[in-house]
């Protein structure tokens, strides 16, 4: 058998529109429990108690429980727990958190309108994730193979040998020919059988996975709010999302006589907005019970992402980057639009010593919509440059078999023993996000697989977290400490299983569990005139 570096021409093939892939979007989706240390630590669970400025990203409204105005800073420190650095990755960061203000006006004797704005971190992506396994009778390179011999990696062309043998050969440059940047650049390693006239392919033995996510989501919430007699609250945000995302990992097979390494480096920036609006009600005149209704539009987002893959025997490397036109084939721009969000909420004090919160939301992301971009135009209205986009109805349906509706609890206590300290605690759960059957289809007719980077996926299950808090108030200054504890169990495959027409073929990925535990610490300094 003769192996064949035929890699020169393997990358995407030139596209004019993309989108992108489902376990990628659900990464941008997804929102941490995260705000101010007196929210982070009663869990969250304010929506309907109010009066704190992080509720302007999930309940409006409990900006208008406002009565006097109030600027806040908050910073933390955020450790991963139970890894190791790896691939320039740190497993503690020190994050700037939260940055706002709320100016209240008396319109009436018992009535408000308050305007106010926020910054806040609703996503940080610094996580460590490291997995390894035996392989079997599996490994990537074997999936280049099988997706080959099915047609969805490469057509066929014939290429005369030497010997004046005709053979079919793989196409790397026919269109379409990726499904997955990473395994088809294993295509390499496939080998050519003189005596049977056929490729095969070379066989791993085991594999190791590192990978470092960096970067976050800014959210920028600017509020109307208001009560009306301390009886109806009313407010409306709008939030601008700012999206700074990226990765590298390193995946590397051990074969029987040289390691093969793929390394994926990939970046995702661009902005969004949504519009959030919310009522909370004290239906009692003389009780301070509150229920509160929130509704959240979907996030409309435009992404622009790159990447740089290469793959390494120890003596010979390529990239994607080494063949790469003058377009730049593998930056594009696409669209995404997250689910729709629901909430309920309920808030209670006791004189002015207990405060008790609960709240429920609800985000089915299966009905996530990711688009491609299908076209640009001169707005004159804005004066700026626009895109046209439309679904990208395979991967959509992808979405909707592998994610799912997802619930979020959160409980939280707050206790004055004084005027000027308080104690906090809080708990926070949110359903599992991934169906458990769900996985990275590298053969969907679409180009959101046809550009991907990455074969690995992880079925991320339920989130718990917890969270404690201190307050102290003197004079017009206020200073709170929280802590949160997440954790999340999860199953990792570093590529899709596939099953051919005998035992023999199958290339059954290993599953391994792996777990995401998280620490945080956050402070926040305050300010009341």
């Amino acid at each position: 058998m003769k192996k064949l570096f035929v890699i020169a021409a393997i990358v995407v093939a030139s596209m004019p529109v993309a989108a992108q892939e489902t376990y990628e979007n659900a990464k941008i989706a997804q929102e941490d429990l995260n705000g101010t240390a007196r929210y982070v630590g009663m869990g969250g669970a304010m929506e309907a108690l109010g009066a704190d400025i992080s509720t302007i990203g999930t309940n409006p409204a409990g900006i208008g429980l406002f009565r006097h105005s109030n600027v806040s800073l908050s910073l933390g420190l955020v450790t991963q727990e139970g890894v190791n650095n790896a691939v320039g990755g740190s497993k503690t960061n020190a994050s700037f958190d939260q940055l706002g203000f709320v100016y209240s006006y008396r319109s009436g004797r018992t009535s408000y309108v308050n305007i106010a704005f926020n910054y806040h971190k609703s996503r940080n992506f610094d996580m460590i994730l490291s997995a390894a396994s035996q392989l079997g009778n599996a490994s990537l390179n074997k999936l280049t193979w099988a997706k080959g011999n099915e047609g969805y990696v490469y057509e066929a062309k014939e290429e005369v040998q030497p010997d004046q043998t005709v053979i079919d050969v793989p196409n790397f440059n026919a269109p379409y020919i990726t499904c997955n940047q990473l395994d088809d650049l294993f295509g390499y390693n496939l080998n050519w059988d003189d005596a049977n006239k056929s490729w095969d392919y070379v066989n791993a033995d085991n594999f190791r996975f590192d990978r470092a996510h960096e970067g976050y989501i800014g959210e920028y919430d600017i509020n109307l709010s208001g009560n009306i007699n301390n009886r109806i609250y009313l407010g409306l945000t709008v939030g601008i999302h700012d999206v700074h995302y990226k990765h590298y990992s390193e995946y590397v097979e051990q074969m029987s006589d040289f390691l093969c390494t793929v390394g994926d480096r990939r970046e995702i920036t661009g902005q969004g907005i949504d519009v959030k609006a919310g009522v909370i009600l004290r239906p009692i005149e003389s009780s301070p019970f509150r229920i509160g209704l929130s509704i959240a539009s979907p996030t409309f987002y435009e992404l622009k992402t790159a990447n740089y893959s290469f793959i390494s025997d120890g003596y010979n490397r390529f990239d994607s980057g080494s063949i790469m036109d003058a377009r730049d084939r593998t930056n594009y721009k696409f669209r995404l639009y997250t689910p729709w969000k629901f909430g309920v909420s309920m808030g209670h004090t006791i004189g002015s010593q207990l405060a008790l919160g609960a709240s429920y939301e609800y985000a089915d992301y299966g009905t996530m919509d990711s688009r491609y971009i299908t076209g640009e135009y001169y707005n004159d209205w804005s004066d700026t440059y626009e895109t046209r986009s439309e679904s990208d109805r395979v991967m959509n349906d992808h979405t909707a078999k592998t994610l799912k509706g997802v619930h979020t609890l959160k409980l939280g206590a707050e206790l004055k023993p004084d005027r000027n300290m308080a104690f906090r605690l809080g708990y926070n759960y949110v359903s599992p996000v991934y169906q458990k059957e769900g996985f990275k289809d590298g053969t969907l007719n679409s180009d959101g697989s046809y550009v991907s980077s990455a074969t690995d996926y992880t079925n991320w299950e339920a989130t718990h977290r917890i969270t404690c808090g201190f307050g102290y108030t003197f004079d017009k200054f206020n200073a709170s400490l929280a802590y949160q504890y997440s954790t999340s169990k999860g199953t990792f495959s570093p590529f899709m299983s596939y099953y051919g027409d005998s035992p023999a073929d199958d290339n059954i990925a290993p599953q391994v569990s792996v777990t995401n535990k998280r620490h945080q610490l956050l402070l926040t300094l305050g300010y009341t005139f």
